[in-house]
């Protein structure tokens, strides 16, 4: 009988966590259970990223339905579309790339996460 090969786990780098957070807030709240098993750098960078731009999302869509205006609406879309794909490609290339605009101030008002 022949030993069994054994598979040595190979180390986590975040890059999971930092994938998953920017799918839906569902994504977003396994990433953050997954990355309280196992803390990780990018995964705290990125789930902070996410956090951001979901509450900014929030935010310009309260803004926009006080203003009722349509044209406000597809042009804060189109902006929170861009940047969910820039921070997502951060995310897959394993980068630490905060988005643009306010990538910087949601690393410091969300330090408590990681």
């Amino acid at each position: 009988m022949e030993p069994q090969p054994t598979t040595t786990p190979t180390p986590d780098n975040g890059k999971n966590v930092a994938i998953i957070a920017y799918i839906t807030l569902i994504g977003w709240i396994i990433a953050l259970v997954m990355h309280n098993n196992n803390k990780t750098d990018l995964g705290a960078f990125h789930l902070r990223q996410m956090l951001g731009l979901m509450l900014l999302g929030l935010a310009l869509s309260v803004l926009n339905m006080l203003l009722d205006i349509y044209f406000l609406g597809v042009i804060i879309q189109l902006g929170m579309l861009v940047l969910w794909i820039l921070g997502l490609v951060s995310a897959v290339q394993g980068e630490k790339k905060p988005i643009p605009l306010l990538g910087e101030q949601f690393q410091q008002w969300f330090a408590g996460i990681g």
